[in-house]
Parts: C-alpha cells; structure tokens; sequence
C-alpha cells in the first residue's frame, strides 16, 4: 500500500518561479507525518515559495496551499489520525486553498479517507513495488505536452463524480484529475526532474491568494 520512492533525485533546474525577497513568495505546507516529503521541499524551495513542514494542525495555520506527498498510505492515515489533522485539512480545503496530492496524497484525498475529492482511488493498481515504471504522459493543463511522470506502486482514479476533471491517463486509466482547488496525481513529479507540476501548482496559489485579497 505505498508508493515511497525507491530511486534517489528530485527537482527541476530551471529557475525559480518567484524571487526570495520581499513579501511575494507563496506559504506552502507539505504533510511531514512520513513519505518523501523532502523531496517535495527542495523542488519548491529552488522555485522560491517558502515551505513549512505540516505534523500538527497548528502547522496549517497561514498556509497558501498544501502538498500532500507519497508514501505508506495506511501509515500516514494513522498519523492524520493521531495528531487530530483531518478536521483541521478538511477546513483548509474547504477554505480554497490549493491542495496538490501525489501517489499516497491521492490516496488521503479520495472518499474512503479525508473525503475532500468525489474521487475513489485503487491502490497499488499498476503492481506491486517490481511494477514501477516511467511513462510519457499528456498533463491536459500543458495543453498535451507530455511529461516523464514516475509511478511508484502507483494508485489510479478508478471512480469520479461529475465535478471532477481527468487531466491525465495511462492506458485508458485517471492518473490526474482536479475537483475546486484540489489536484491530485498518481505519479512522483519530484523525482521526475521535470519541475512543471510544481510550478503550475505555485502560479495556481498566487491566483488563489490574489484573489482572495493578499498580495501576490
């Protein structure tokens, strides 16, 4: 039940998205229970955000958004549980806040667990950790430019309600989809070298925080 990265490397090289000084840079939050959520650090820091570990619900307060990264899904729910999260994740969600869930994030999200997405993911749905692989994916809001996407015991959206949108699959099977301010991916963009996901969700976040009346 976990898609923890097996393989070492993480980021983009390009350069960064917003500059380090001033007050521009976006606050985001990335769930710290467990997982690969360093790698996930270090790809949006070289974009300029800021970032916060999140393992207790105090860590959620000022957020601009969230990501919710890879690992042993079942683990991270007991430590949602543990630290009182859901609740307080659920709010920030249901506040407009930007959510990005990666491989077990998409797992949190979906109804059987926070229930913040119309989604139902399957677990483990391309195979075991030997099934692993690499694969060419059109990402519907690069206007299908493909990207190298890493799946890891990866999930797949086998269920949607009709608000949600599928912006990616592989072989006829939701690997992406967004529902409000909530992306979810099946795969590892922080492994991948490519740092589009990362950027596109931080252009989403300064639109979010613009539009509710904070400085860009």
């Amino acid at each position: 039940m976990s898609c923890s990265p097996s393989v070492a490397g993480s980021g983009a090289p390009g350069a960064p998205l917003i500059g380090r000084s001033g007050g521009g840079a976006p606050l985001i939050g990335v769930l710290a229970l467990q997982g690969d959520f360093a790698a996930h650090t270090g790809v949006l820091e070289r974009l300029g955000a800021l970032v916060r570990e999140v393992r207790v619900p105090a860590d959620l307060d000022g957020l601009d958004g969230l990501v919710m990264p890879g690992g042993e899904s079942t683990t991270m729910s007991l430590g949602i549980e543990r630290e009182g999260l859901a609740g307080p994740l659920r709010e920030l969600v249901q506040g407009g806040r930007p959510v990005l869930g990666t491989c077990a994030g998409l797992i949190m999200l979906d109804r059987r667990h926070l229930g913040v997405m119309d989604v139902l993911a399957r677990r483990n749905a391309f195979g075991r950790q030997a099934q692993s692989f690499e694969a060419e994916v059109a990402f519907a809001p690069f206007n299908g430019r493909p990207l190298r996407a890493v799946f890891i015991r990866a999930p797949w959206i086998e269920e949607h309600g009709p608000g949600v949108e599928v912006l990616a699959e592989v072989d006829g099977q939701a690997v992406a989809a967004r529902e409000g301010s909530v992306v979810v991916v099946a795969f590892h963009p922080e492994l991948s070298g490519d740092d589009r996901i990362h950027r596109w969700f931080l252009e989403e976040v300064v639109g979010a925080r613009h539009g509710r009346g904070r400085p860009a």
